[in-house]
C-alpha cells in the first residue's frame, strides 16, 4: 500500500502556557499521535530546535515509548545554525538520538539551508558527515530543508547529488511570490529528480484563517471543506512531492487533515483557477507576510516577541481595511499592551538584524517592527 502523503510535524503542538513553547502537553500530544497512526499515517517529522528544544523529547514520549519502531518513520535536522566549532555535529546529533530515543533516523536534514548557514556546512563538511552516519546505518536518507533562491539550490544539489531529497516550503500563496518563489524551487528539484517534502503547506496557519471575501470563494465552491483542506491538497498534489507536513496544534486540526487526506484527491483545474483569486484576494489585506515559525526569536538581544507582534499588526490591519476606518481601535492594541509587559516592545528593537539573517520567508523584521511600534505604542493625543 502507498505511504500516506501527510506528515505530523512537530512544531506547533498543543501548549499548557501558551507564552512558553516548551510547556508541550504531552497528553494531548499522545492522543493525537494515535490517532494519527490509527488512520494509517506514519510520518513524524522534528527538529533539535522547536518548541525550546522540547519536540525530540516530546517525539520520544508520545511516539517512540509507545509505539514499535518500524510503525513509524522520523524525521529530524541537523540545526547548521548552531554549527559555531569541531565536533559540534558529533555532539548534537547523539544528544539528538538520545532525546528521541532511537538508534537510527529514517530521513535526517541538514536544517534550513541559506547563503550564510551553507557557508557553516560547507566549512564544517556537513554533507560528509551524514553521509558517513548513513554508512554507519544511523541514518536512512539524507536530504536538506531550505529556505533560498532557486540559483542557490540549484548549486547545492548540483555539488551534492548524494542529496536524496529536499524539503522545500510550499503553498499556494507563495508559489509566484519574488520572495520565496516556491514554484521556481520546486522546478529545480524536479530537474535534479529529487523527491520534495512540503512544509508550511499552510503556510503557519495564514492560509487555515482567510479575509471574509477569500474564505467565501471557497466555501461557495465546497462548503464542507476546511480551508486547510485546499492548501495540503494543492500541496500534496504536485508532481514528485512524497509528502506534506502539517505542524497540527490540536485533535481538531488532526482529524480534519487525515480525513480528507486518507483518500487523497488532487485539485481540479478548476479549484486551481479558483486558488488564484483567492491569492489575489488575500495579498489586498496581508501585510507582514510572517509564517510564525519563530526563528527570528532565537539569540534576540531584547526577547521581542516578534511572530506575535506581527501577528497583531496584520489582524489589526485587516480589520481597518474592512471598516475603512485607519484610525479605529482595536483589540490587538490591547493584546499588544499584555505582551509588552512579559517580552521586549517592537520599539527596544536595536537593528542588529540577527533577525533578518534567520528569517526563512526574507522579511525586513526591523523595518516593521518600527511600524509595529508606530501602531500599538503611539498614545493617543
Amino acid at each position: 500500500m502507498a505511504t500516506k502523503k501527510l506528515g505530523f510535524g512537530f512544531m506547533r503542538l498543543p501548549l499548557k502556557d501558551q507564552n512558553d513553547p516548551a510547556s508541550i502537553d504531552l497528553d494531548a500530544v499522545k492522543q493525537m499521535v494515535d490517532a494519527f497512526l490509527e488512520r494509517g499515517f506514519t510520518y513524524f517529522d522534528t527538529a533539535y530546535m522547536y518548541h525550546g528544544g522540547q519536540s525530540e523529547r516530546a517525539i520520544r514520549e508520545a511516539l517512540v515509548k509507545r509505539h514499535d519502531r518500524d510503525s513509524f518513520t522520523l524525521a529530524t535536522k541537523l540545526p547548521s545554525m548552531f554549527l559555531k566549532n569541531e565536533g559540534d555535529q558529533e555532539r548534537i546529533f547523539e544528544e539528538q538520538l538520545e532525546k528521541c530515543g532511537v538508534e537510527y533516523f529514517d530521513y535526517y536534514l541538514l536544517h534550513n539551508l541559506n547563503t550564510s548557514y551553507y557557508e557553516a556546512v560547507k566549512r564544517f563538511d556537513s554533507f560528509a558527515f551524514v553521509q558517513k552516519k548513513k554508512e554507519e546505518g544511523k541514518i536512512r536518507h539524507m536530504g536538506f530543508s531550505f529556505h533560498d533562491t532557486p540559483e542557490l539550490l540549484d548549486e547545492i544539489l548540483t555539488a551534492h547529488p548524494e542529496t536524496e531529497f529536499v524539503q522545500l516550503q510550499i503553498n499556494y500563496m507563495d508559489w509566484e511570490s519574488q520572495s520565496i518563489q516556491s514554484r521556481r524551487c520546486w522546478e529545480v528539484a524536479r530537474k535534479h529528480g529529487k523527491p520534495v517534502v512540503v512544509m508550511e503547506p499552510v503556510k503557519g496557519g495564514m492560509l487555515a484563517a482567510l479575509p471574509e471575501k477569500a474564505e467565501q470563494l471557497l466555501k461557495e465552491h465546497q462548503p464542507e471543506r476546511s480551508l486547510p483542506s485546499w492548501a495540503i491538497r494543492f500541496a500534496a498534489g504536485l508532481e514528485g512531492v512524497m509528502m506534506v507536513l502539517s505542524g497540527m496544534s490540536g485533535m481538531e486540526q488532526l482529524l480534519d487533515n487525515t480525513g480528507y487526506m486518507q483518500n487523497f484527491e488532487p485539485l481540479s483545474g478548476n479549484e486551481q483557477a479558483l486558488l488564484q483569486q483567492v491569492v489575489q484576494s488575500i495579498n489586498e489585506t496581508i501585510a507582514i507576510p510572517c509564517t510564525a515559525c519563530e526563528y527570528c526569536v532565537k539569540g534576540c538581544p531584547k526577547n521581542i516577541a516578534i511572530p506575535k507582534y506581527f501577528s497583531m499588526y496584520n489582524m489589526d490591519n485587516r480589520e481597518k481595511l474592512r471598516t475603512g476606518d485607519p484610525n479605529r481601535w482595536t483589540i490587538n492594541e490591547l493584546y499588544y499592551a499584555n505582551m509588552a509587559k512579559t517580552f521586549g516592545k517592537a520599539s527596544d528593537c536595536i537593528g542588529c538584524r540577527k533577525c533578518e539573517q534567520s528569517c526563512p520567508q526574507h522579511i525586513e523584521i526591523t523595518k516593521w517592527l518600527r511600524k509595529v511600534a508606530d501602531v500599538f505604542e503611539t498614545q493617543p493625543a
